[in-house]
């Protein structure tokens, strides 16, 4: 249903750039590695290859050598596979391999007329998930909230390293009151402005 196949070695393993090292440490370094990779490149065995040597890839982005192997065994495989989505996956991989991976400029879909009309709630929301939790931990502040324009009340109270609020609410043990109009907080969601500057 998930991705636990019910495996206990498979609930908590470790991130791929540890597991490579380790793995290549294991197997007697990358170039021990390499060397059994290729014989079963030559051996056709392009799912193993792909597999053993995305270890090295991981443990050392920069071996080039581990990166060619390593798109070449995915490129066979795209060439093998039935599934476009299958070969999609294989030859971009293939690609961001020997070129490297491109980045692509995101452009802004925020309008101004969206964000004005954007509720105060999934502001709060927005502020709750960009909360760095561990820079958080061990901090507590309470913060009234009043929006004059709308006359929306909150209350933000910050603990156990998270951000939550409730509307319609505010404290007379609140750490302090903010008081303004929403076109502020639209700056910030526009960009125009950071919190900080308000």
């Amino acid at each position: 249903m998930g991705f636990f196949d019910g495996n206990p070695a498979h609930l908590h393993p470790l991130p791929p750039e540890e597991a490579g090292k380790k793995y290549v440490e294991f197997m007697g370094g990358a170039d021990a590695v390499l060397e059994k990779a290729r014989q079963s490149f030559a051996d056709g065995d392009y799912r193993w290859v792909a597999q053993v040597v995305n270890h090295v890839v991981f443990a050392d982005p920069d071996n080039q050598a581990a990166r060619e192997l390593q798109a070449d065994a995915l490129e066979q495989l795209g060439y093998q596979t039935e599934s476009g989505p299958w070969r999609n996956f294989y030859l971009s991989g293939t690609q961001e391999l020997r070129d490297g991976v491109t980045v692509v400029p995101v452009a802004s879909t925020a309008s101004p007329d969206a964000i004005r009309a954007t509720p105060a709630e999934m502001f709060f929301d927005l502020l709750a998930v960009q909360l760095n939790g561990p820079k958080a931990e061990g901090k507590q502040i309470a913060l009234n909230v009043h929006f004059t324009d709308t006359e929306e009340l909150f209350l933000l109270v910050v603990e156990n390293g998270a951000l939550n609020y409730s509307a319609g609410k505010q404290s007379n043990h609140a750490d302090a009151t903010l008081t303004m109009t929403r076109a502020p907080r639209d700056d910030v969601l526009l960009g125009a402005a950071t919190l900080a500057d308000k």
